[in-house]
């Protein structure tokens, strides 16, 4: 899975990025609102982390300005802003949820799990169509009822496929979900996950359309 980072603090920007890529991330991090607004432009994020108080444009304008474009990425806003009359606001330009700095990092990663279900459309942690199944909190693949450990970049693509059961994804859309920002890809990274994922869930569960890309088999 993917995370947008939006942090100008150097020393908590850096943390919560190791942190996140530890817990299977993958994390692109901007520090300012017009990089922030370029980021969510071009990229294809799971969730944004957005903190408020940032140079150039602040964090409420993003928030706004995407929400207004039609994104519709989940925001978890984090800032030291603890007025009431902050977070009404944020919540109301569009943001999913709100966590105050200082924050424990076990409930960061709650608090993402949470938005993204809601995005879903899940209730509880796990999205999938019909026998295939994945536990967004334990990173496992279930298919029908086995459950087998998934990899951190296993998981960001059956993640995406996932989403949009059916659906054509390219290896560019699968690479982007897969890699940050500077991270080098070989030309047949993909192919190498999927190729693994099908020993862990079958042959015919993530199927390659001829110059097009891959989708989830969806049940008759």
């Amino acid at each position: 899975m993917r995370a947008l980072l939006v942090e100008d603090d150097e020393m908590i920007g850096r943390s919560l990025r190791q942190a996140l890529e530890g817990a299977g991330w993958s994390v692109d991090w901007v520090r300012d609102g017009p990089l922030a607004q370029s980021a969510l432009d071009d990229g294809d994020y799971t969730c944004v982390l957005l903190d408020l108080g940032l140079p150039g444009r602040d964090g409420t304008e993003v928030l706004r300005r995407a929400r207004e474009s039609g994104d519709a990425t989940p925001v978890l806003v984090l800032t030291a802003r603890g007025d009431i009359e902050d977070r009404i606001h944020v919540l109301d330009l569009g943001a999913d949820d709100y966590l105050l700095k200082p924050f424990a990092f076990r409930e960061l990663l709650a608090r993402m799990r949470a938005i993204v279900r809601r995005r879903d459309g899940a209730a509880h942690s796990l999205i999938g169509i019909g026998a295939l199944q994945l536990d967004l909190t334990t990173r496992e693949v279930l298919q029908n009822g086995v459950r087998e450990m998934l990899t951190a970049r296993e998981f960001a693509l059956l993640h995406a496929l996932l989403e949009r059961p059916g659906a054509i994804l390219s290896r560019e859309q699968l690479e982007n979900r897969i890699y940050g920002w500077g991270e080098e890809v070989t030309s047949n990274a993909v192919d190498v996950l999927i190729h693994g994922m099908r020993r862990k869930i079958g042959p015919d569960a993530i199927r390659n359309v001829r110059g097009l890309g891959w989708r989830v088999a969806v049940p008759a």
